[in-house]
């Protein structure tokens, strides 16, 4: 592994902060505000899946935009995210022909009225892929981690297409 010096990364460092380098979180941050209400449509035919994924988009909305969670009332941004699909598919076999890894995918369909109150759909998509051990049965425990996993990979491309989003408009207005 390589090791960097104090100098190399004082270098790296201004570097980046003098060519206007700016984290994808603060384009996201432009776009969302940073007040931010988030809602996931409980789906009957999963509601365990669908608790899970709105505890990964509380968490997102916290770490990888640096917002706040509050009331609809108080709000610059409403997200209603619901899940469009989980799949689960099988990617490799033992020499037997036992599954020994999964894919696990999940499909988010994300409403939102940002700053601007206009109102946009984004669908994402997110991807976990895991092992499983003995005889190819998938314990709740995996399916759970893997489908939390997925949608926090959802979630990370919805930041990236409202970054790309913020930058273009932080161009427009420059």
């Amino acid at each position: 592994m390589a090791r960097f010096s104090l100098g190399a990364l004082l270098t790296l460092t201004l570097l980046l902060v003098g060519c206007g380098y700016k984290p994808t979180s603060y384009y996201a941050k432009e776009a969302l505000g940073n007040k931010i209400y988030a809602e996931v449509t409980i789906s009957r035919q999963d509601p365990q899946n669908s608790v899970l994924i709105k505890d990964a988009v509380n968490e997102a909305v916290v770490s990888r935009f640096g917002s706040k969670l509050t009331t609809k009332e108080l709000a610059d941004t409403i997200l209603h995210v619901s899940i469009g699909s989980i799949s689960l598919s099988p990617t490799v076999y033992d020499k037997y022909g036992y599954v020994t890894a999964y894919k696990t995918t999940v499909v988010l369909a994300i409403k939102y009225e940002g700053v601007d109150k206009k109102v946009q759909h984004i669908s994402t998509s997110g991807e976990y892929d895991f092992s499983i051990q003995f005889n190819s049965v998938i314990s709740d425990t995996s399916r759970f981690e893997a489908i939390r996993y997925a949608s926090i990979d959802a979630i990370d491309e919805f930041v990236s297409k409202i970054a790309i989003k913020g930058l273009r408009n932080g161009n427009n207005n420059q």
